[in-house]
């Protein structure tokens, strides 16, 4: 676990990262301290004991999802604490009267009406998306690459969903094949090399790595319907396939340039790391 302090409205939270999970896990009690305008840890720690207790009764599930984390406490020391990730400390949110919690509900409710539209008009995300690399500083041509192996991206998973796939770790199993095969990374390794922790891989990759990224998912898709796979057994071969498919010509590429497509280099403050082959 990796802690740090996030702060909110002038108040310290603790957090911590989950490298397995890939999640922040937030101190409940220093949220909940916020939310009442409470600076008193103690006091803070009785509000959360009475609501944690209130929602068990009404057969809430929200307390169950809470994970004992340790954390560092006033006296320097790490003690367990209930911990949250950000969808659990929503719904924590939600239960807690607070005039504090109104802006996290807004954003909760604005959120899921852009959702609503966009599954009507797919063109708002589209646009949304372009505005939202612009904004990063993003190339015109980055921005196109981007885009169009998002569409590669989302054929694929339209395959995957009307053939037999459903659940959120079987195309995640099947996107690390794809990823691992052509990159010789898995996506949590390409992450790690470029230093990214929540912030989506995609968006920090190279015109050269999505370009491979894309290859490798336009592969696989054409295979899959070409042998009719089905269920997660039946697509792990067309996955394998795809990836080797683009890692042949990133091997060819990276022997005539004498560089590695696969980079370390991300767009978080502009860091820079050598993509020479060694």
């Amino acid at each position: 676990m990796d802690s740090k302090l996030a702060i909110f409205n002038g108040s310290k939270i603790r957090r911590a990262w989950d490298e397995k999970k890939e999640k922040w896990y937030f101190s409940v009690v220093d949220v909940v301290g916020v939310l009442i305008n409470q600076s008193d840890f103690q006091l803070a720690r009785n509000y959360w004991k009475v609501l944690k207790n209130r929602l068990v009764k009404e057969g809430s599930e929200t307390v169950t999802k809470c994970n004992r984390l340790k954390m560092m406490a006033a006296d320097g020391k790490l003690r367990l604490t209930d911990s949250a990730d950000t969808e659990t400390l929503f719904r924590i949110i939600q239960s807690v009267p607070s005039p504090n919690a109104e802006p996290v509900k807004l954003w909760l409710a604005k959120v899921g009406y852009e959702r609503v539209q966009d599954i009507s008009d797919p063109e708002r995300s589209i646009n949304r998306g372009r505005s939202y690399w612009q904004k990063m500083g993003r190339s015109e041509k980055w921005i196109q690459q981007r885009m169009m192996g998002q569409e590669i991206r989302n054929k694929l998973t339209d395959y995957w969903a009307t053939h037999e796939i459903s659940k959120q770790e079987e195309y995640a199993l099947l996107t690390n094949i794809i990823h691992q095969e052509w990159s010789d990374l898995t996506v949590k390794e390409h992450k790690k090399l470029k230093n990214l922790k929540t912030q989506n891989l995609r968006d920090h990759m190279s015109d050269a790595e999505l370009v491979f990224t894309a290859l490798a998912e336009l592969s696989t898709r054409q295979i899959a319907e070409t042998e009719e796979a089905k269920g997660v057994k039946e697509n792990i071969m067309p996955a394998n396939k795809g990836g080797r498919i683009a890692k042949n010509a990133r091997m060819e590429l990276e022997s005539k340039t004498g560089k590695s497509v696969v980079t370390g280099e991300n767009f978080i403050g502009n860091v820079k790391s050598s993509n020479k082959l060694k």
